[in-house]
C-alpha cells in the first residue's frame, strides 16, 4: 500500500507563487513517472508537467516557463514551483505517481488534490 500526501496549495493573487509538495510513502520499491494534474470546476483534468525518474520533464503549453517540476528521489517526492500564476490556474491539483512495489507489481496512484486559487 501506498500513500500520497500532497501540501502547498492556497490562495494567492495573480502574479504570485506557490510551492506544491507530494510525498510517497508505503511499500515502495522504486518510483517511475511522477506528474502533476489539475482540475478546474466544469473541465476535464489535464496533465500539467510530469518528470521520469531521470529527471527528464515536459510540461503543458499553458504553464510552460511560469512552473517547474522536480522531485527528490531520496525522499520519493515531486515538487511544483509555480511562479506568475494567472486566475486560469485556480483548480484543484493532483499529483498522480507510478510505484514499483516490493511485492513486484507496479500500480498508480492519486495524491488526496490540493486547491489552488489565484485573485485577480
Amino acid at each position: 500500500q501506498v500513500q500520497l500526501v500532497e501540501s502547498g496549495g492556497g490562495l494567492v493573487q495573480a502574479g504570485g507563487s506557490l510551492r506544491l509538495s507530494c510525498a510517497a510513502s508505503g511499500s515502495i520499491k522504486s518510483i517511475n513517472v511522477m506528474n502533476w494534474y489539475r482540475q478546474a470546476p466544469g473541465k476535464q483534468r489535464e496533465l500539467v508537467a510530469g518528470i521520469t525518474s531521470g529527471g527528464s520533464a515536459n510540461y503543458a503549453d499553458s504553464v510552460k516557463g511560469r512552473f517547474t517540476i522536480s522531485r527528490d528521489n531520496a525522499k520519493n517526492t515531486v515538487y511544483l514551483q509555480m511562479n506568475s500564476l494567472k486566475p486560469e490556474d485556480t483548480a484543484v491539483y493532483y499529483c498522480y505517481v507510478l510505484c514499483g512495489l516490493i511485492g513486484g507489481d507496479w500500480r498508480a496512484y492519486w495524491g488526496q488534490g490540493t486547491q489552488v486559487t489565484v485573485s485577480s
